[in-house]
């Protein structure tokens, strides 16, 4: 078995040396950032050049940091379930791979974020002019020229207005934005244009400022849930990382010398490494949850 990754591992240093000039790093993001080029849907593309517009993308010592951590944490964590070096750097460099992917949820919820306060703006600054107007076409322009929003939601507010003088009705404008924006915020506020607009409304102040108030609790709420999602994700990783160091436990209870010894049972090493990918998955999918989409249905 070590004979193969030996094999791997000299491949690789052997496809380093031909890139002289590059680190290690340098050389090995290159590599990861083309295959996600190429094969990364496109909105993951558009999130990633938006975050970059708003300084919120990794950064290259962020990505250093991480890459060293993980490495040195996995390297550890592997030598120590199977005192094999070979084994330690083949679960370093695993652990490495995976530095883009929590790049990337790390990418996703911070655009989320950002999409969510602004949509936070759209909401409650389109019930201010309609309160004025008393025509939703005529509050998204308000809007739209007030320069409070930025894209994708202000590029997404003038085609909502386009398609409302082109097709007569804002019935349709509204079918596209709740279903590129699936925010309880929005469908709840454009419902009750709707019925404003068509239905009528002997006092739609009142109904506005409802709606307003409700937008302040959701708010409130998001706000509250992504501060619990902080504290569970520190407890998460606490837990999630000390799995790992249960091995020490069991070879206090047996002794080195006799876990080294059961270390020969080819069955054993299989019994560790699903523990090891159990625990990864663990952690992955608590990572995931994390940094899911805020205040999205």
């Amino acid at each position: 078995m070590e004979l193969p990754i030996l094999l791997i591992i000299t491949i690789f240093i052997i496809t380093y040396r031909m890139n002289t000039g590059d680190n290690v790093y340098k050389f090995f993001s290159s590599k990861v950032s083309e295959i996600y080029n190429k094969y990364a849907p496109y909105s993951y593309k558009t999130v990633k050049e938006r975050t970059k517009e708003l300084g919120l993308e990794y950064t290259s010592k962020q990505y250093v940091a991480q890459c060293t951590i993980f490495g040195i944490f996995a390297a550890v964590v592997s030598y120590l379930y199977f005192f094999s070096i070979v084994w330690a750097l083949l679960y370093a460099l695993v652990a490495i791979l995976f530095v883009p992917y929590i790049a990337y949820l790390k990418t996703q919820r911070l655009y989320s974020e950002y999409l969510f306060e602004q949509i936070q703006v759209y909401t409650t600054n389109v019930i201010m002019e309609f309160n004025t107007t008393q025509s939703f076409v005529k509050s998204l322009e308000g809007v739209r020229d007030s320069g409070v929003l930025e894209d994708p939601i202000l590029t997404d507010v003038k085609i909502m207005i386009d398609m409302s003088y082109k097709n007569g009705t804002i019935d349709q404008s509204i079918i596209f934005f709740n279903e590129k924006y699936p925010y309880y915020m929005v469908k709840n506020m454009h419902q009750l244009f709707l019925q404003i607009t068509k239905e009528g409304a002997r006092d739609s102040g009142e109904a506005l400022e409802n709606m307003a108030m409700d937008i302040d609790a959701l708010v409130e709420g998001v706000y509250r849930d992504r501060m619990d999602r902080t504290t569970f994700h520190k407890k998460f990783l606490t837990f999630g990382l000390a799995l790992f160091l249960l091995v020490l436990v069991m070879q206090l209870l047996l002794s080195r010398e006799s876990y080294i010894k059961l270390l020969e049972l080819w069955y054993i090493k299989a019994l560790l490494h699903v523990i090891i990918i159990v625990n990864c998955y663990f952690l992955i999918t608590g990572e995931k949850y994390y940094n899911e989409d805020v205040g999205v249905e």
